[in-house]
This record gives structure tokens, C-alpha cells and sequence, in this order.
């Protein structure tokens, strides 16, 4: 089997890149200001984090990589090579790209490039093309895995390599949200909204409810469902085998508007899944229980994409997620005692009881989850708190004034449909 594929995670903010960085990804992905994709759906990251961010993932050994992946104009230019320039002076990775003059730019400061999946490479042809200013591509969301197999068999026959010497490594996306346009170039948004997707405003025109009607007769037509352009969740931990035996270089997670939560529990199951792929441990049974800490955290419901040559789309059969918990706000976090490794907690609203699950996230604490087995209130050990009480317990990370407290519990959607959270 060829080199161990590459966990890379999306981050949107300090929360989901401690979450990323605990749970065992290899590369981070992040926005910076307005150029990228998830410009509108997150809180992107601005210049002056550069520094932190990749401190802390040289720390860590991840690499990183900015996204400036959206359409450029020319009134972007200059905010495209500052940037670029502070992205060099930081020591990030690459700079991942779909606009010849971000390549451009990024090469001409000596980056590494990664072709975004908005070039929609197809065919080896044209990856030899973008092979003259990158090293790592992003193939088109569209192909399937025996076309995959076939583009990195070729790369391996005929030697093509990038800029750096090496052979080109290919990525493609492994979890996360799908739409109904190829490689995620969609004009929806900008017709109804004057707001582009391809510059990273996307107001999912796809997710709504919609009914057809013949313009003419005022004839409305039966479908079997009313969200007839939203497609589930790619999923391939189900297949990562097959994925592995692609030739792969970089299996990529989407999410950058995500909760840290969702980000540390998708990366921590990707990385068992991928580890236990090259310790020869993959088996059905662990896939049905990474299925199981998936379906936990927002989902549209999943399907493997094009991956296996299915029919176009599995569509969404109600909106929202289909998540089987949620987090509800607890309260803060107060203060910790290192020597004693108690954290204090305000609580601000609902309840609390021995046997809750907790989530614990914060810029530097990411996101950490653990069940209630003590705790004491307003300074006498106690099975419940509420509102207003002083609440601390024994944890063996620190806590911070920043920090959120939540109570997991079972979301509508696992009620109905039955399911164990």
C-alpha cells in the first residue's frame, strides 16, 4: 500500500484548530479575511492570527493551508498579495488556489500551490497543465474512485511531478457538505440574491423547499420531494479502504462553518478509520460505530457522492440536520486550579445532573466532551445544579474565562426517528 493518506481539517476559528489539532489531524485548512470560499459561513480568521495559527501547528507537527480559492477581481489584487506575503512570513504550507494570478502571486513568493476542486480537473491532461504550478490537486468533487485510480496510476507511469520535484500528490474530499452544483461552482445564490457562491457568500438556494409549476397551465407537478436540490452529506469512512486504494495522497474533511464539536469528533473518526486501515484492523464492525459518532453531529443524512458510480444525488428529505445530539448552553467558565485540577463554573441557564454528558470549547481548549461523575455546587458535592450555582469539578485540562459550557443531549430528529444518541 502506498504512503499513508494525509487527515487534513477544516478550521473556521481557534476552536475548531485546537478541536483539529487534538484529535490527530495531519493538515488544517483555514480562511483568512474575505477571499475564500466560506467567507460568509464562518468566522474566518484575520492576518494577525497567521502567527498563532501556525505556531501552534508546528507545535503539533500539522501543516497548514490558506484557502484564497474564490474568484479574484481586480480591486482583490493587492489584498491577495498581502495576504500572500504574510502567509510566506509565517511559514504557512501552501496557499490553496483556483485564480491564475493568486498562483501567480503565491509562486512568485515561493508557495507551495494546491489546486482547488473549482478548476474541476478531470483528466490527466489537464493536471499536467496545473502540474506547472502545483504540487498537490484537488481533483473535481464529480469523479469516481476507479477514475481517481486511474489519474494517480498514470501520475506514478509517466513520473509527473510539481514544481518542488515531487510527484503530484492528489486530494480529494472525504466528508461534509455536498451541492447540487459541479465542484461547487453555482450561480444560484447570485441570481436570486446578488450574492456569489464563487466568491464565498453562497445563501444555499439548494436547501429550501421547492415545487415546480408549469408557467403556462399553472399545472403543479408531483415530486416525491419537496428538496429536490439538496444532497445529503458526502460520507466515505464506509469505503475508505476502496479510498486508500485510489492512490490518494490527501483525503480532505469539509466544515469550516462548523462547531468545534463537529470538527473534533469527524477528525478523531477519520483518523481511527485511517490508522486502522494501515494496521490491517478496518472491519465492518468499526465502521458501524464511526457511523454511529458521525451521525452525532450535523448531517443532512450521507451517501459516498460519485465515489462508487451511483446515480446522480441522494437528496435531503427535510431540512436541518439529522444529528442525533445537540449541545445547549450551560454557562462559563470561571476559574481553574491547576494544583487541584478543579474548574469553576458559572451556570447561566438550564440544568445539570451526575451522569450528563458536557461539552467544554474554547479558542485554546478546542473541544473537549466527558460525562458528570462528581461535581460540587456552591461548595457542597451535589448529584444536581441549576441556574445561578457555582459548579466545579475535577478536569485534567485547563479551563478559561472564554471557555462554554454545554449539556449534550438527544436532538428532535433522533426522537422521532428512534435513534440511540
Amino acid at each position: 500500500m502506498k504512503n499513508k493518506i494525509e487527515l487534513m481539517a477544516p478550521a473556521g476559528n481557534f476552536e475548531s484548530l485546537q478541536a483539529a489539532l487534538d484529535n490527530g489531524a495531519d493538515s488544517i485548512y483555514f480562511g483568512v479575511e474575505q477571499l475564500n470560499m466560506r467567507a460568509r459561513a464562518s468566522i474566518n480568521f484575520t492576518l494577525d492570527d497567521l502567527e498563532e495559527i501556525s505556531k501552534r501547528c508546528k507545535a503539533k507537527g500539522v501543516r497548514t493551508y490558506l484557502t484564497l480559492n474564490t474568484i479574484i477581481y481586480d480591486h482583490d489584487l493587492s489584498i491577495v498579495k498581502t495576504l500572500i506575503k504574510e502567509a510566506k512570513k509565517h511559514d504557512i504550507s501552501a496557499v490553496i488556489a483556483m485564480d491564475q494570478a493568486v498562483i501567480q502571486v503565491a509562486r512568485a513568493e515561493g508557495m507551495e500551490v494546491h489546486i482547488s476542486t473549482q478548476i474541476n480537473i478531470t483528466n490527466i491532461e489537464t493536471l499536467k497543465f496545473y502540474a506547472m504550478f502545483a504540487d498537490t490537486v484537488v481533483l473535481s468533487r464529480e469523479l469516481s474512485l476507479r477514475q481517481v485510480k486511474h489519474i494517480t496510476d498514470l501520475i506514478e507511469k509517466e513520473q509527473i511531478k510539481g514544481p518542488s520535484g515531487r510527484l503530484i500528490e492528489i486530494e480529494i474530499f472525504g466528508h461534509g457538505a455536498l451541492c447540487m452544483a459541479v465542484s461547487g461552482k453555482c450561480y444560484l445564490s447570485l441570481h436570486s440574491h446578488n450574492s456569489s457562491a464563487n466568491r464565498g457568500a453562497c445563501k444555499q438556494n439548494c436547501r429550501k423547499k421547492y415545487t415546480v409549476i408549469d408557467q403556462e397551465s399553472g399545472f403543479e407537478m408531483e415530486i416525491d420531494n419537496e428538496y429536490i436540490m439538496s444532497p445529503k452529506d458526502l460520507c466515505t469512512i464506509d469505503i475508505l479502504d476502496q479510498v486508500a486504494d485510489a492512490g490518494i495522497k490527501v483525503l480532505k474533511i469539509e466544515g469550516r462553518g462548523r462547531a468545534p464539536e463537529y470538527v473534533a469528533r469527524v477528525i478523531k473518526s477519520y483518523r481511527d478509520a485511517i490508522d486502522s486501515i494501515y494496521e490491517g484492523t478496518f472491519n465492518k464492525e468499526k465502521v458501524i460505530g464511526w457511523m454511529q459518532e458521525l451521525d452525532k453531529v450535523y448531517n443532512r443524512g450521507f451517501w459516498n457522492g460519485y465515489y462508487l458510480g451511483q446515480k446522480l444525488g441522494e437528496w435531503s428529505k427535510e431540512s436541518g440536520s439529522h444529528a442525533t445530539q445537540k449541545k445547549v448552553f450551560l454557562g462559563k467558565g470561571v476559574h481553574y486550579f491547576p494544583k487541584a485540577k478543579v474548574a469553576e463554573f458559572r451556570m447561566d441557564a438550564y440544568d445539570l445532573k451526575i451522569g450528563d454528558t458536557i461539552l467544554i470549547t474554547g479558542p485554546t481548549t478546542g473541544a473537549k466532551e466527558m460525562e458528570v461523575t462528581e461535581m460540587f455546587v456552591n461548595d457542597q458535592k451535589a448529584t444536581k445544579a441549576t441556574k445561578g450555582d457555582s459548579v466545579t469539578m475535577k478536569l485534567n485540562f485547563r479551563v478559561r474565562q472564554a471557555d462554554k459550557l454545554y449539556k449534550i443531549v438527544k436532538t428532535e430528529f433522533a426522537e422521532k426517528n428512534k435513534i440511540e444518541a
